[in-house]
């Protein structure tokens, strides 16, 4: 029509008409997204995630890793990779406005930021699962006195006599033979008619030591604050005689706080490693030092070294063998190790070095193997004899580990006259060896039988009974053919404690803190005859039975039971 204009618009490719005089204007949606492009980076998200959760599933379902904590370990970081896939799909990927996702950051961040600066990891389990604390709260072991402690150590209290001794004396580490085995003694089995009677209970100092008994009187090592102490406590009343301090402290993480080798009762005088290398003789009467030697110093080891080669600490409870006190030397990163070294029990001067291996956490033993009384010891990565004169090396044999990863902690055991029990954690599982006395070589190992499904003894060691072997394997308690090396019976889950073999009865105590009183037999699995909550908390500590009287202790507490004897 005359008088109109038309206006022609173009609009991706195509040409629309508008009338000059109509005021609407053209209106367009966007092109929607096709479904499959707008979900396909979450469906690839959710199948990351699914298979995480699949793989954390079958973890924890198998013993592909061959230890719980490992698996635990691995589950967690299989978790967080499921989370952190979430939240990067979350961040990147969603479509959410760019202030929504901000927000949501700044808030995650602050959550996490807020969680670390409020707590710490107070301890972490057998099992490596941890256990969390207020960041400013004081430790445990920073709240005791110590001054009482300190003062016992100028003399106030009577001498104490550890020059005597009884029948029923537990003077060092696992016993009278280092055997974690006691007999000549027999304890009821009916706690309910007769249960154990509480005798005395007391805070003590951060550590993992055991006590040492010897007439009446209980040693053990403890740190409070920056001070490691051995202590003296009267076995009746739990009252301290006297203690002994040294100006250092170790702690870590997965550790803990404190000492946690087992002070070795001899001839009225106490033998002490500490967690840091310091080795100690102390008067029994009243813990003054006779004599002390630093290995660190002794043989080169710096902090660096000692932290990065040991980071559990040294764990070796000293052994006195004739007139010879002998503790795992090792040595520096890159420098000369020691095996074992030797010193004169009374004045602490150097009389030998054997072997050449990195240390572990293992203690030595003495023992009668094919025909030649030795010493054993587990290094590193190896077990070996030594000659009780020299130190020098008998016979070796591989026992796979590395002291900073996957270390050697459970002790040797002596099975009969020419057979030893190896045992371990981190899914190494058991080896019986057979040692043989030949002209040349003199001495000669040989494997018996190997399970690596048996017998997994992280933090504790097996006790052996006739033809039987029973220990805590994974934390559960279980019972081995020694003939075959097969599992006879798994049963009862205690966690990463300790045992004591007591007669035909076994002493457990559970990581939880609970004593069980168990029958040693293979026809019957996990015969529980009675149990009580000893302590509270986390329990690693060796158990002491000195006649009736059990003391058991962990990084908390220490208390005294009366365990009724057989009638």
């Amino acid at each position: 029509m005359p008088g109109i204009m038309r206006l022609v618009i173009p609009l991706e490719g195509d040409y629309s008409v508008m009338d000059a005089h109509d005021q609407t204007r053209p209106t367009q949606e966007p092109p929607a997204t096709p479904p499959s492009k707008r979900l396909l980076p979450l469906t690839c998200c959710l199948a990351i995630v699914a298979v995480l959760v699949v793989a954390v599933i079958f973890l924890r379902r198998t013993d592909v890793l061959g230890d719980r904590g490992n698996t635990n370990v691995a589950s967690w970081l299989l978790s967080f990779l499921a989370m952190a896939t979430l939240v990067g799909w979350f961040l990147f990927l969603s479509g959410y406005s760019r202030r929504i996702r901000m927000v949501s950051l700044v808030g995650l961040v602050a959550l996490v930021g807020g969680l670390a600066a409020l707590l710490r990891v107070e301890r972490i389990s057998g099992e490596l699962v941890p256990e969390f604390a207020l960041r400013f709260s004081p430790k445990p072991d920073e709240r005791l006195e110590t001054a009482k402690l300190e003062s016992l150590a100028a003399g106030s209290a009577d001498p104490v006599d550890l020059l005597s001794t009884t029948a029923g004396d537990f003077p060092q580490f696992l016993g009278p033979d280092r055997s974690m085995s006691l007999d000549g003694i027999e304890l009821g089995s009916d706690w309910a008619r007769r249960p154990p009677v509480l005798r005395w209970r007391r805070a003590i100092g951060a550590g993992w030591s055991a006590f040492s008994v010897v007439n009446g009187y209980a040693v053990t090592m403890e740190q409070r604050g920056d001070l490691e102490m051995i202590v003296c406590y009267r076995l009746e009343t739990g009252e301290p005689q006297w203690a002994h301090s040294i100006a250092t402290r170790y702690e870590s993480i997965s550790g803990g706080v404190g000492p946690r080798s087992t002070p070795t009762i001899d001839g009225g005088l106490v033998y002490v490693l500490g967690a840091t290398g310091h080795l100690l003789c102390l008067d029994g009467r009243n813990g003054e030092c006779r004599w002390q030697r630093n290995l660190l110093e002794d043989y080169g080891i710096s902090v660096e070294d000692e932290s990065s080669d040991l980071p559990w600490a040294r764990s070796n409870s000293p052994l006195i063998v004739d007139e010879l006190v002998i503790v795992p030397a090792g040595g520096p990163k890159k420098g000369r190790k020691v095996s074992l070294v030797a010193y004169d029990k009374r004045t602490g001067e150097l009389a030998w070095e054997g072997g050449d291996k990195q240390i572990s956490y293992s203690s030595p033993i003495v023992a009668t193997l094919a025909g030649t009384r030795q010493i054993v010891s587990i290094d590193e990565d190896s077990v070996s004899g030594h000659e009780i004169e020299t130190g020098k090396v008998l016979w070796e044999h591989p026992w796979p580990a590395r002291s900073n990863a996957n270390p050697n902690v459970s002790q040797p055991v002596v099975v009969d006259t020419d057979r030893l029990l190896l045992s371990k954690g981190y899914g190494a599982g058991a080896v019986l060896l057979q040692i043989t006395r030949e002209e040349d070589p003199p001495f000669t190992p040989e494997v018996v039988w190997r399970n690596r499904r048996v017998l997994r003894t992280k933090f504790t060691s097996a006790a052996v009974r006739g033809d039987h072997a029973y220990a805590l394997s994974d934390g559960i308690l279980e019972c081995v053919d020694l003939k075959t090396g097969q599992r006879v019976w798994k049963d009862g889950r205690y966690g990463h404690g300790q045992i004591l073999m007591v007669g035909d009865r076994i002493l457990v105590l559970a990581e939880s803190g609970e004593i069980v009183l168990v029958q040693a037999t293979p026809h019957q699995p996990n015969h529980v005859f009675g149990r009580f909550q000893a302590l509270e908390g986390l329990t690693w500590n060796n158990i002491a039975l000195s006649g009736p009287y059990l003391l058991v202790r962990n990084a908390e507490q220490a208390t005294c039971y009366e365990l009724p004897l057989a009638q």
